[in-house]
């Protein structure tokens, strides 16, 4: 019977061939749910699912997209939010 700590679903059991030949079975934390869009709360495209440890260790760019509001805001979110940001300095002059 496995530790008490090891019966919780919030465990991933995983199936691993080790180096005897014989399948073990192998616990790891679950990754988080996926980065969402601030604004409109859709899903974040090129951002990772990963636990913050192994975020951390990433580059950052590969931690979000390269442009402005990237990891925060969706590309829709983004190009509305900047047009807007434009509209406005031109109505300012």
């Amino acid at each position: 019977m496995p530790e008490p700590y090891k019966r919780s679903r919030s465990l991933r059991r995983l199936q691993v061939k080790v180096p005897g030949g014989r399948t073990s079975l192998h616990y790891k934390k679950r990754k988080p749910g996926k980065a969402k869009c601030g604004n409109c709360g859709s899903i974040l495209k090129g951002v990772p699912r990963e636990r913050p440890i192994k975020m951390s260790k990433l580059p950052k760019t590969k931690k979000r997209p390269e442009r402005s509001y990237g990891g925060n805001l969706c590309s829709r979110c983004t190009r509305s939010l900047i047009i807007e940001k434009a509209r406005t300095i031109i109505k300012v002059k």
